[in-house]
């Protein structure tokens, strides 16, 4: 798909691992040659990763447009566009579609599970002018100021919003579903995965904000270490 590789899952860790005795077909077809699950919230979490990749992107993009300096305008579609696609049209409906229901139903986390979900809405009319943007003109500095305003309440919106599922709503997922719903859960998120992006989403999608990265000179990690 687009030129990307389909690579295995990234659900499948495998190593030679031997298991001791004899083991039932249950677990030879879960842990088959060492196979080894990824949790639900970890998969969630490196999800948030590539969110927070781009988040970064679009502060370099921020920078540029302040400073008075050049940028590549194909930058702002592609981060964009890796919003649209892999974030909203996938992890938050995720999210939206099999945990905010679950807090609710239980009682727990409802107000801010709201506030969630009302951020995600706001996020997508963001996403919806930033492209828009991205597919004009920017030579004028009004359009390459509104741009990046509407970057920066992204940003300021997001960096919030990750922190606060991945410290609090995804931990307490934990206490609001048994063991063997939450292992379910993975399993459901792993097959859904798949379809729209014809492989393992993630692993397409880091390549694809590494290809962002990478056309603003901000792949290096080295260069954000303070001398």
């Amino acid at each position: 798909m687009d030129g990307y590789a389909v690579k295995p899952s990234r659900r499948r860790f495998r190593g030679a691992v031997l298991l001791a005795g004899a083991p039932t077909f249950a677990s030879q077809e879960k842990h088959e040659e060492g196979e080894e699950d990824v949790s639900t919230n970890e998969d969630l979490m490196r999800e948030h990763g590539i969110l927070k990749r781009v988040l970064i992107a679009y502060d370099e993009i921020i920078r540029r447009i302040r400073g008075g300096q050049d940028f590549p305008p194909q930058a702002v579609t592609d981060g964009a566009t890796i919003i649209r696609k892999f974030i909203e049209e996938y992890h938050e409906k995720l999210v939206e579609e099999h945990l905010f229901p679950r807090f609710r139903q239980a009682g727990k986390l409802v107000d801010l599970v709201t506030v969630l979900y009302a951020q995600h809405q706001a996020g997508r009319r963001v996403t919806e002018r930033i492209l828009a943007a991205a597919g004009g003109s920017l030579k004028s500095a009004d359009n390459r100021n509104r741009l990046a305003g509407d970057l920066e309440a992204f940003n300021r919106m997001y960096a919030p919003h990750e922190a606060r599922e991945d410290t609090v709503v995804f931990p307490a997922l934990h206490k609001i579903v048994s063991p063997h719903e939450y292992d379910a859960l993975g399993e459901q998120f792993e097959k859904i995965d798949c379809k729209p992006f014809g492989g393992d989403g993630f692993d397409i999608y880091v390549d694809k904000v590494a290809a962002l990265e990478k056309r603003l000179g901000i792949y290096d990690l080295a260069q954000f270490t303070p001398s």
